[in-house]
């Protein structure tokens, strides 16, 4: 019981960061989770409870979530999966995470120093954002990335990039979470603890919508971009 509590209180940790910038809960939990937990549990039960925050987080944004938008993802993401299984298994995955690490940090940190214009993309190249987060999330579990610079290279306002990320990852999390159950990864276990971790990740989550209601655009933005900062240093140093 008190390692179901440790945990609740790393999900509403991670929680308030998602609901803050729709991404990077998974980035807060699993390090920690697995201080207390076997990785073989941390991770099912991490995606458990990604599935609970980012429905929320579609529900409450759903006036923002537009399927011309996630679909493209959603249509680039499978067959990306296919392609990063293969990688998996012919690819170092050590030299591409640094690459991907330091590509992260240069992109962030040009936009954070610099401030460019947005490019305003066309959705065709949501197609490749989600292949890419497809590829490099089966392949290297780091698959967030491709999907939050599109959206943020979009010219979209805060609600729209947080409403789409959230219905991508819905999607992404209920398939996830369907293998788990049919490969026997997600066990009674980890069905236990989360009964117990759902709603500090459910309160987590709704504080931290609550502040990023308040903060403007520019100011959203800068915090995805040093919260991708963090993502590429620990990527470089896993």
């Amino acid at each position: 019981m008190i390692t179901s509590l440790f945990a609740g209180f790393i999900f509403l940790a991670a929680g308030f960061v998602q609901g803050l910038t729709g991404f990077g809960s998974a980035l807060v939990a699993i390090p920690l989770l697995s201080l207390i937990l076997d990785i073989k549990v941390a991770v099912p039960l991490c995606i458990l409870n990604g599935l609970i925050l980012t429905i929320y987080l579609a529900l409450h944004l759903r006036r923002h979530l537009d399927r011309t938008k996630i679909l493209p993802l959603v249509a680039g993401a499978i067959p990306g999966v296919l392609v990063g299984a293969i990688l998996l298994q012919r690819v170092d995955a050590g030299i591409i995470r640094f690459c991907i690490g330091v590509l992260l940090i240069s992109y962030s940190l040009y936009n954070l120093l610099v401030r460019p214009r947005s490019l305003e993309l066309s959705r065709k190249w949501g197609y490749a954002a989600g292949f890419l987060t497809g590829a490099i999330g089966a392949a290297f579990s780091a698959g967030g990335p491709p999907a939050i610079i599109y959206t943020t290279l979009a010219g979209w306002n805060k609600e729209e990039i947080r409403a789409t990320l959230s219905g991508f990852f819905v999607v992404n999390s209920i398939v996830t979470a369907f293998v788990h159950a049919l490969t026997g990864v997600s066990t009674l276990v980890t069905v236990r603890i989360f009964l117990v971790t759902a709603p500090f990740v459910l309160v987590g989550t709704i504080a931290g919508s609550h502040v990023t209601a308040r903060v403007n655009q520019q100011t959203y933005l800068r915090i995805i971009y040093l919260f991708l900062v963090v993502t590429g240093m620990m990527m470089i140093c896993s």
